[in-house]
């Protein structure tokens, strides 16, 4: 694969969003989804006296990033990592606040343009679907193995899907006969069970259960809970965070504690609202801000994309 052709998505308005953290000598950086490192690539050539810290749970996207940020020597350290891990990560380099943190949420180009890992419905692959290849239970064993109830709830909650059931109850009756292995297979069960209605309207009409079966299997949204606000909690004051996300699920839950971060949290009446219970956060976007047609037309996997950008004003109370 290409790397050099890889745009990362809404690049400049990620660095745009950062800067003003980010231009002090000795500022830190967290790219909490390294992928292939375009990102990573980018604050570290626009910063030159950041010094950046990345994760990833995917061994191969580490090993492709070593590769382009070499030139970069120390300045870039890489951890094997999920990214709710943020806050062990940081204890263990010894760093007690950083300056920037950046989100590039759902499955990296990589990992879409690899065809045996079971990502894409496009082509036929293998029913695997974990980021980190080395830990947890692949797509396959989730479609065989779960009760239907849970499948029903997973396709709803995580794909948005409103004919969960009916795919439920075709999943159920194909696995008897013989289990999943392979995307192919569910593609053409999905489009099989779906009414003709259904059919019509947004794109693949598996894209909604691949979504919802990629979430659970690397439990997506449980591990975003837990890192949106590790990742605020880590900020100096001054500090910036920006998150893509890619989906509604993703983008309610940065929106939830990027306002509850902006909002006092004082008692209401009180004349005075005392330090303690003053904001934390000062948002950077009205909303969600979302890609042009350019940024559109220059990668397409933009399209999605949802960007909120956060500064931290206070430290939080004791």
């Amino acid at each position: 694969m290409n790397q050099v052709r890889h745009v990362p998505v809404m690049l400049q308005r990620c660095l745009d969003l950062l800067a003003p953290a980010l231009a002090e000598p000795g500022a830190v950086v967290v790219d909490c989804t390294l992928g292939l490192g375009g990102h990573s690539e980018a604050l570290l050539a626009t910063f030159p006296s950041a010094r950046l810290i990345a994760l990833d749970r995917d061994q191969e996207a580490l090993r492709l990033s070593a590769e382009r940020l070499a030139p970069y020597g120390d300045r870039a350290t890489l951890v094997h990592a999920v990214y709710d891990e943020l806050p062990d990560v940081l204890a263990r380099l010894g760093v007690e606040r950083v300056q920037g943190v950046l989100f590039d949420l759902g499955v990296s180009s990589m990992q879409l343009d690899e065809s045996d890992r079971g990502f894409a419905y496009a082509q036929d692959a293998p029913l695997d679907m974990r980021m980190d290849q080395t830990a947890g239970v692949s797509a396959a064993e989730v479609l065989n193995t779960y009760p239907p109830g849970e499948l029903v709830r997973i396709l709803r909650a995580y794909g948005e899907e409103k004919q969960a059931k009916r795919i439920v109850s075709a999943i159920v009756k194909e696995r008897e006969k013989r289990p999943f292995s392979h995307s192919a297979r569910l593609v053409e069960l999905i489009r099989d069970a779906l009414p003709q209605a259904a059919k019509r309207t947004g794109g693949n009409p598996a894209k909604r259960t691949f979504q919802a079966l990629r979430i659970e299997v690397n439990g997506e949204l449980a591990i975003l809970e837990r890192a949106v606000p590790a990742a605020v909690a880590s900020l100096a004051v001054g500090g910036r965070i920006a998150v893509l996300s890619y989906h509604s699920l993703e983008d309610r839950l940065v929106k939830q504690v990027f306002a509850a971060g902006a909002a006092s949290s004082a008692p209401p009446g009180l004349p005075v609202v005392p330090e303690r219970y003053q904001p934390r956060l000062e948002l950077l976007t009205r909303g969600a801000e979302l890609p042009t047609e350019e940024e559109i037309a220059e990668n397409r996997r933009a399209a999605p994309a949802r960007l909120r950008g956060a500064r931290r004003i206070r430290e939080d109370a004791p």
